[in-house]
Parts: C-alpha cells; structure tokens; sequence
C-alpha cells in the first residue's frame, strides 16, 4: 500500500487500471511440488488478482515443507516427543497410518 492512500480509493484506481482482486477464504494452501514433496501453507491469507485476463494468486502464511509420504518433519518430532519412540519408528507409525494422532496412539 502506498502510505496516506485511502483502501477505498486504491481499489477504485486498481479498478480502472483493470486490476481486480478478491480475498478467498481459507484454512490451509498444498502446493504438490514436481518432486512429490509438498508445501503446507496453515493459516493463510489468500488474494485472487485478475488482470489482463490473467489470474494470480498472492498467498501468505505459515509454511511447512511435507515429504512425499503426506506427513513433515514436524510430524515425526511430534511422534517422537510424545512417545519417545526413534525417528524410524515415528516415521513407520506415520506412514502405516497417515495420521498424527493415531500413529501417537499405536506408538503409546
């Protein structure tokens, strides 16, 4: 935002300039990368801008890197934090059951 521009009139400037942008509501952004890793975007604010016919998005937020496996690395401390269980065992609950929760359970 320019400083000492009012929000009303800075969308109306972008209107004219045949810019528009929407907020989209949301509570978690997974972006599939070309290696089959993942980014986890929780608590995101989201934007959709539209110009020239084209559509962007602007996404901010808290960011995690997620394996290929569906669960992060911030799972698998959490595994081993709560059951005290190795980090091969963390990760095995983890992937027989693809849930946080529940691979706490079974290690417990």
């Amino acid at each position: 935002m320019i400083p000492g521009l009012d929000p009303k009139k800075m969308q109306a400037m972008m209107k004219q300039m045949g810019i528009n942008q929407s907020d989209i509501p949301s509570s978690r952004v997974i972006i599939e990368k070309e290696d089959g890793n993942k980014l986890v975007i929780s608590n995101p604010s989201v934007i959709k801008i539209k110009m020239a016919g084209q559509e962007s998005f602007q996404i901010t937020g808290d960011v995690s890197d997620e394996s290929g496996e569906g669960f992060s690395e911030e799972d698998v401390k959490v595994v081993m934090e709560k059951t005290g269980a190795s980090q091969k065992e963390a990760r095995n609950a983890l992937e027989k059951t693809s849930d946080l929760a529940e691979a706490i359970l079974e290690l417990s």
